[in-house]
């Protein structure tokens, strides 16, 4: 298991720190925070304060409050409107498939979207489909709600917990991370969708609560482009059922066909959606994905 600070590298926070300004979340929950909505007609009326949090803009303390009680206290106005990216991980054994594995790369990018959240005073949380054997189908784990700096280290812990083992529902997993969602936000499916369930109707019912949407497929190099032939033997990773399988190229154009498929149904339905979907495959360079993902450069 990877250790936590190995998540983000500094070269890699780096390349982070000059996109993070760049991050906006269309669905906002309603609740007070940090950033300022862009709803037209939305008043910029002092509301009330909040204790200060490390990781918040040092410009919207009040700092006549502050000398007045010695406490330092952030200003809230009318207009803002609380944000949160929700960051639903799967933990599914076919997650570790691939070198590096498919959750090593899962985990990382779902690191770097935490720290553009948090490092820009919006709100965080991991959420994870599976991964613990005997832990059913749906959630496995629930992490609270993060906000600022501060709070990475307990963020990247999280991730680094994430076991890829075995099988995962991953629509009840969305269902199931929509009923802990008491308001909209950023939620962030990161999968490879081998699922067989009916994952996109609740991702349907996700957009319909008002919740930004992004899927973000993980493919290893070898299942993105096969090269196999002969005679196998494959074990299916959730099930540990086998089936014994003559590969030629007919085969592998099949197996291509099914692939391109998939991802033209996740493209398709983000589309029709007006949300982002975005591909990587396990040994490509990270930064350029989660320059996509802030841009909503959909793949």
């Amino acid at each position: 298991m990877s250790a936590a600070p190995d998540l983000l590298t500094p070269e890699f926070i780096a390349e982070l720190e000059a996109l993070r300004r760049r991050l906006e979340i269309r669905a906002r929950s309603g609740a007070s925070g940090e950033r300022v909505s862009r709803r037209r007609g939305g008043s910029a009326e002092f509301e009330e304060h909040r204790p200060y949090a490390p990781g918040d803009d040092l410009r919207r303390i009040d700092w006549l409050a502050y000398a007045r009680t010695g406490e330092p206290v952030i200003k809230q106005f009318r207009a803002e409107e609380d944000v949160i990216l929700r960051l639903l991980v799967d933990g599914s054994a076919s997650l570790g498939f691939g070198e590096p594995s498919k959750l090593e790369v899962a985990r990382r990018l779902c690191a770097a979207l935490g720290y553009l959240a948090l490092a820009g005073s919006q709100r965080a949380q991991v959420l994870v489909a599976g991964g613990k054997e005997g832990r059913g189908s749906g959630l496995s784990q629930v992490g609270p709600p993060k906000r600022g700096r501060s709070a990475l280290a307990g963020l990247l812990r999280e991730l680094s917990q994430v076991e890829a083992t075995g099988s995962v529902d991953l629509t009840r997993s969305i269902e199931q991370a929509l009923l802990t969602s008491r308001r909209p936000g950023l939620l962030v499916v990161v999968s490879d969708f081998y699922d067989g369930g009916p994952v996109l109707q609740a991702l349907g019912r996700a957009r319909a609560q008002g919740h930004d949407v992004c899927l973000l497929q993980v493919l290893s190099r070898e299942e993105f482009e096969p090269n196999l032939e002969g005679d196998y033997t494959f074990v299916d990773s959730e099930s540990g059922q086998s089936v014994e399988l003559t590969l030629d190229a007919s085969a592998v154009d099949a197996y291509i066909a099914r692939l391109t498929g998939l991802i033209e149904e996740l493209r398709g339905w983000s589309r029709r959606h007006a949300a982002t979907y975005l591909r990587t495959v396990t040994d490509e360079p990270l930064e350029g994905v989660v320059r996509r993902f802030v841009t909503r450069e959909s793949d």
